[in-house]
C-alpha cells in the first residue's frame, strides 16, 4: 500500500544558504497522501455542515460540503440587498432573517438536510437558535 523507502533516500545532505528550504522541499516530496475514502462510507457521513459566525457588527452563516471542503451556500447581513432591509445587522431579528434566506437558498440547491457545528462558546440560545429555527422552518432537516 505504501511505497518502499530505502536508506539511499535519506543519504542526501542539504548544502548552501537555503538549507531550510531544501530540507522542506525534500520532506515535502516524501509525504504520502492519505487514502481516499470509499463512496460507501462518505454516503453515510454528514456531508453538509451549517457554520455560523457572529461579530459585533454582522451575522453570517454558511453551509459547507465537508467531503470537498467547499461552501454550498451562504448568507450574511453584509450583503448589499439585506443591508437596506435590516434595521440592525447584528441582533436576533437579523439572525432570523439570515436563517430564513439561507434555508431558501439550500432548498433551491436541493440540499435536504444539514448538520450543525457549534463552536465551544455557542449555545442553542439567542442568535444561534434564531438561525437554526428559521433554517428548519424553510424546510431543511437537521441531522
Amino acid at each position: 500500500m505504501y511505497p518502499e523507502v530505502s536508506n539511499d533516500d535519506f543519504s542526501w545532505k542539504p548544502k548552501g544558504p537555503n538549507v531550510r528550504l531544501q530540507v522542506f522541499l525534500c520532506v515535502k516530496e516524501m509525504v504520502v497522501p492519505p487514502p481516499v475514502r470509499p463512496p460507501t462510507i462518505t454516503k453515510f457521513l454528514k456531508p453538509y455542515v451549517l457554520k455560523m459566525h457572529f461579530t459585533n457588527k454582522y451575522v453570517s452563516a454558511q453551509v459547507v460540503h465537508s467531503p470537498t471542503a467547499t461552501v454550498a451556500s451562504s448568507a450574511s447581513s453584509q450583503e448589499k440587498a439585506l443591508r437596506e432591509s435590516l434595521e440592525s445587522h447584528r441582533d436576533v431579528a437579523a439572525a432570523a432573517k439570515i436563517g430564513k434566506i439561507l434555508g431558501e437558498r439550500l432548498r433551491l440547491k436541493n440540499i435536504p438536510a444539514v448538520s450543525v457545528h457549534l463552536k465551544r462558546e455557542q449555545k442553542y440560545h439567542g442568535k444561534v437558535k434564531a438561525v437554526i429555527d428559521n433554517v428548519v422552518e424553510a424546510g431543511v432537516k437537521l441531522l
